[in-house]
């Protein structure tokens, strides 16, 4: 039991995340990126990724509530997708691109962006680091805010930062 708890400590230890950041904006977009070091291999943190519903906060950061209705279809145009009940469903982004294990490109506004006249691409780049993988997320929004990309820009980067460590805690340890 104790040498569970230790591997578990040690593992969460080992997945390192770095810094987040707006690291630009302008009264046409902004762009909020992210990387971490993760314990695992490249392919095993690109499955983890893909299975978004198992580490995105649903409870506070969806339209249904539950992270079992969040899914990512990887395939040409699939779909991250959310099931809503009475077969209502939102299209949070579509996959753009996916290599596995190495990186997935996805195209969409997550949350309030998608009712605002913008764009957002999200890049998702993994490499292999040691034993584990280095993983970065950037995503960059462009188009108009009548607020000049101000006060959204900081409420995308509070969400993507914690989803962005609920991923490598998830990809590292199996739990958000």
């Amino acid at each position: 039991m104790k040498l569970r708890i230790f591997i578990a400590i040690a593992s969460v230890a080992l997945a390192s995340v770095g810094q987040a950041a707006v690291t630009s904006q302008s009264p046409t977009g902004f762009t909020v990126a992210y990387e971490a070091d993760t314990t695992v291999t490249p392919k095993a943190a690109y499955d983890a990724f893909v299975q978004a519903g198992a580490w995105w906060n649903a409870k506070l950061h969806s339209y249904s509530g539950d992270g079992k209705n969040i899914s990512i279809d990887v395939k040409p145009g699939g779909c991250w997708c959310e099931t809503l009940k009475d077969g209502g469903f939102v299209r949070h982004m579509t996959v753009e691109h996916a290599a596995p294990g190495t990186r997935l490109i996805f195209s969409g506004g997550l949350g309030p962006l998608a009712y605002m006249g913008v764009t957002g691409h999200m890049i998702v780049s993994i490499e292999a680091k040691g034993a584990g993988s280095h993983v970065k997320l950037t995503y960059a929004v462009g188009g108009h805010d009548a607020k000049d990309f101000k006060d959204i820009a900081k409420g995308v980067d509070g969400v993507l930062d914690e989803a962005f460590k609920r991923y490598v805690n998830f990809a590292s340890t199996g739990k958000p």
